[in-house]
């Protein structure tokens, strides 16, 4: 097969998006969701694979920053629209999307590239590790209890049009950015998505709507959500869906929380994408009743090893040799030494004996200090080479708040 991979051009936009979304089930997007997206493409970061004049593979690399621990935003490339014709599967057209833009994030001197996976079983092969996961539940609100803290009845809230108070929503966000590990620094026009609202995607619930939450006229919290309606013979059973909610401080936080739980006419909550060790948790009567389940979300790859631990900070001074495998990007494999502390760190090669070994997808895992490297250690995918080096290392990359990435790409 002879194929001709290149960057995208912006008249040949359409046919490649046609191609993405054919590849996800052929459905139509809405028109303001297919604009919006038109306009947040950087086209000089996209590339797309041509089998004569059709679209076969698409590809894109949004120029991101991503809250590591220790609270420095790092350069990411979001890797995103990723899709192959199902004409074309199996020919090498997804290695080779892979190949290029790996290359093209280290020639920019990206030293991460994230995504999130329709199939999390495709990006493992090329140094993808599953660094971040989401918490998804349906909560009885008819029959949980929320105990809240002090200070939640000081917090007002009030109804607004979620256009019509979207600055001070994201300069909540903005504040938030820097204090867990994997969420984005939201570049302009990404602030849109959490606006879209077609009607062909809500599944029977209203349109978005929006409280945010005040304190001494200074908003310190906002909660997007829908309410679908659903009546049974023995009256209402409506649910409550969750979209996004932000809150400064927990009194704000939980005034959002008992607010969604006690809107009149529902008895569930649904939530999904939310933080694993979020405070609401801890807050209800009944943990059984909130029906969680976990998913996976953010993945990670170190595109430069050396930058990439560098940039972050660890939780207890470390100082180890890591001996790395990266088949695919090999310019990362040989031995690291890391040394570094709550202030800052340094990982330059070396010729000294290993303590760990393991791929770079698992550092990739264990980069924003959600997944222990112990636990990858007892999965076989790390070697100890040095008694002792697990535990180390494994406290030193932890987080003392989860990763959490709050919105997809």
């Amino acid at each position: 097969m002879t194929t001709d991979v290149r960057v995208l051009q912006q008249t040949e936009w359409n046919a490649w998006y046609d191609n993405l979304v054919r590849a996800f089930g052929g459905v139509p997007e809405s028109s303001d969701e297919r604009g919006l997206y038109n306009v947040l493409t950087e086209y000089d970061r996209s590339i797309g694979v041509w089998d004569g004049d059709q679209v076969v593979g698409t590809a894109g690399a949004f120029s991101f920053r991503v809250t590591v621990p220790g609270g420095a935003s790092v350069p990411a490339a979001g890797i995103t629209m990723v899709s192959v014709a199902a004409t074309h599967r199996r020919r090498g057209v997804l290695r080779s999307m892979m190949r290029r833009q790996l290359d093209d994030i280290r020639s920019w001197g990206e030293p991460l590239a994230v995504l999130t996976a329709s199939e999390p079983a495709i990006y493992g092969r090329f140094g993808y590790g599953i660094a971040t996961y989401q918490l998804n539940a349906e909560i009885e609100t008819s029959r949980v209890q929320l105990s809240v803290p002090p200070g939640t009845d000081d917090v007002r809230l009030r109804y607004a049009a979620p256009a019509d108070v979207l600055d001070a929503c994201e300069a909540v966000y903005a504040r938030l950015v820097p204090g867990r590990p994997g969420m984005l620094a939201r570049r302009p026009g990404w602030e849109q998505v959490g606006l879209l609202d077609p009607e062909g995607e809500r599944d029977g619930a209203s349109p978005l709507q929006c409280v945010v939450a005040e304190r001494d006229d200074e908003v310190v919290g906002y909660a997007r959500y829908r309410v679908k309606p659903e009546w049974e013979p023995s009256g209402p059973k409506s649910a409550v869906v969750l979209e996004e909610l932000e809150g400064l401080d927990p009194a704000a936080q939980a005034a959002l929380w008992r607010f969604l739980f006690e809107i009149d006419l529902t008895s569930r909550l649904r939530t999904r994408g939310r933080p694993v060790d979020e405070a609401w948790q801890h807050m209800v009567s009944d943990i059984r009743r909130c029906n969680l389940r976990l998913k996976d979300s953010l993945h990670v790859r170190l595109v430069d090893v050396g930058a990439a631990l560098e940039a972050r900070t660890y939780q207890a001074p470390v100082d180890l040799v890591f001996e790395v495998e990266d088949a695919f990007c090999p310019w990362n494999e040989g031995r690291w030494r890391l040394t570094g502390d709550a202030k800052g760190a340094s990982c330059v090669r070396t010729e000294d004996s290993a303590d760990l070994a393991l791929s770079v997808r698992e550092l990739g895992a264990a980069y924003l200090g959600g997944v222990p490297l112990a636990s990858l250690g007892a999965a076989g995918r790390v070697r100890e080479l040095r008694q002792g080096a697990l535990t180390e290392a494994s406290v030193a990359f932890s987080s003392a708040v989860a990763p959490w990435l709050p919105h997809g790409f």
